[in-house]
């Protein structure tokens, strides 16, 4: 005998309704990866020009060809994996230690600490004097300043404190402070290996963070040596704007800015997709515990 539930009229109507809103939305997010894709591969001259709009034309892999032989990308490029491992290290360094203390109930004063930590989501010592405290240790044109003016996110301390709160066993512990295992002992045997998920998602939020990030870069760094990929490619951009801005230069200097233009056009786009290929490899890698640790983080205790 059949009891599945049938649809009202009603039922039918919504479920259209939704699947035409997640078709267009699915088309809003789709469209500008296809269109950077496109233009990646197309002639700039038709990307300027508008003719290329959704699907390549003129396709040709001149731009992908340059930037494989523009030493400045390949250097900005290995900044920035060397920005991102060393500084996403850092944060999980400072983040879950410091939030399995906060979630410990026999903390001394973990109060207090928690309401200091929270207090800097909303009162934080500015631009200026962040830059002067960063100058007078030295660290200007460091690698350190791209990896240690940012070393925790109170927000992620709070999702990891809650994490741990609601997933590690009062039981657990209070069992291995009974066999003897110190704080550090249990931290490091006990609590991190039950910790895969909240790690996970804290590398991904902190690495995706350190591989978008050029503003320490822009303020802290001078030498072009130490450049990361979004600065190199934010001068690409900046360079095509104002090379196209020059409609005024002529002779052999308007030859100049136009070549330049060209080449800003032709690897902008390809730049664009070489600098995101490895978070969206890793994203999948990390997916399944993604999900639960925000869950789990977010939501519980």
């Amino acid at each position: 005998m059949n009891t599945a539930i049938k649809d009202t009229r009603a039922d039918k109507v919504f479920k259209v309704f939704i699947f035409l809103f997640l078709t267009a939305a699915l088309m809003v997010v789709l469209y500008p990866l296809i269109y950077i894709v496109s233009a990646s591969i197309s002639n700039p001259a038709a990307v300027n020009s508008g003719k290329m709009w959704l699907w390549p034309v003129d396709v040709t892999f001149e731009g992908y060809k340059m930037i494989f032989q523009n030493d400045d990308i390949w250097r900005g490029y290995l900044n920035t994996i060397f920005y991102t491992a060393l500084g996403t290290l850092i944060n999980l360094g400072v983040t879950i230690p410091a939030a399995y203390a906060l979630a410990r109930k026999d903390f001394y004063g973990r109060s207090f600490f928690t309401g200091m930590f929270v207090l800097t989501m909303f009162f934080s010592g500015g631009l200026i004097p962040t830059y002067l405290v960063v100058k007078s240790l030295g660290l200007i044109d460091t690698i350190w300043a791209m990896v240690l003016p940012n070393a925790a996110a109170v927000w992620n301390i709070i999702i990891a404190r809650v994490f741990f709160q609601a997933t590690i066993p009062k039981g657990l512990e209070e069992a291995a402070i009974i066999d003897g295992a110190s704080n550090f002992k249990m931290f490091m045997k006990i609590i991190l290996p039950l910790s895969a998920p909240i790690i996970a998602v804290m590398a991904l939020f902190y690495g995706v963070g350190h591989w978008n990030g050029y503003f320490n870069a822009l303020i802290y760094l001078s030498d072009k040596e130490m450049y990361p990929l979004q600065l190199v490619l934010r001068e690409i951009l900046v360079l095509q704007e104002m090379s196209s801005q020059n409609t005024n230069i002529t002779g052999s200097m308007a030859e100049a800015m136009h070549s330049k233009q060209q080449l800003a056009a032709i690897i902008k786009y390809g730049v664009m997709i070489v600098s995101t290929l490895p978070i969206i490899i890793a994203y999948p890698f990390l997916q399944r515990y993604f999900v639960k640790g925000v869950m789990i983080g977010s939501l519980k205790g």
